[in-house]
């Protein structure tokens, strides 16, 4: 966190304190903030764009110096919440939990070349990083019709499903799936989501017990 005033003047916490707040660098470049902020807003000028103009610009740029100290200030205001707050430090963990799942998924289908990105050219590197997107992107669709398919197979036995249990399912799992082979891309083949494989064993049963009674 960061403060207005001398850090000596907070000792009790001293752990938890990263400097000043330089006000002055934000008063002097307050209005070039005001109008990033306004293209931003306003979707004239996308946010990556700026990122990457603003990342090419050398350390002494007034504005990236001023938006790095509002980005101080909007810092210490989150932990603050954080530290304060046990429902925010529960969402952030899910948000956590959800990013380190989707980067071990990514670990595991980028096996090839010991997953190291060995291409040189921009161009070829970008291809590479698409289609880890693109089967990553594949996986995730067919775990989410699948999980749709299965509680719709509960509902219809009766089983009381509530839509705020259903928000802590992640469609990032591939115990099920074998990731080594070839990947065949057929675009001629047309999907039907009427005609999908059968669910696991464990609901087949309970779809047939449900029947006998």
């Amino acid at each position: 966190m960061y403060t207005f005033g001398k850090p000596t003047e907070y000792p009790e916490l001293a752990p938890l304190l990263g400097g000043r707040v330089n006000v002055k660098k934000i008063r002097d470049h307050w209005d070039d903030i005001l109008r990033l902020t306004t293209s931003i807003k306003r979707g004239t000028v996308p946010a990556s764009l700026i990122l990457r103009k603003l990342g090419a610009y050398p350390r002494q740029n007034g504005l990236a110096w001023g938006l790095r100290e509002v980005g101080r200030i909007e810092k210490t205001l989150f932990t603050m919440e954080w530290l304060q707050s046990p429902e925010l430090r529960r969402r952030v963990q899910v948000g956590l939990n959800k990013g380190e799942a989707e980067n071990a998924l990514k670990r595991a289908v980028f096996f090839n070349r010991l997953g190291e990105v060995r291409d040189r050219s921009y161009e070829d590197q970008l291809y590479r990083a698409s289609g880890l997107h693109l089967i990553v992107a594949a996986i995730v669709l067919w775990n989410t019709v699948y999980l749709s398919r299965a509680v719709d197979t509960l509902r219809s036995l009766g089983m009381e499903i509530s839509e705020e249990y259903l928000q802590h399912l992640s469609p990032l799992g591939w115990e099920h799936i074998t990731l080594t082979g070839d990947y065949v891309w057929n675009l001629k083949q047309r999907i039907d989501f009427n005609n999908l494989r059968p669910l696991r064993e464990k609901i087949v049963l309970l779809k047939s017990s449900a029947k006998n009674e």
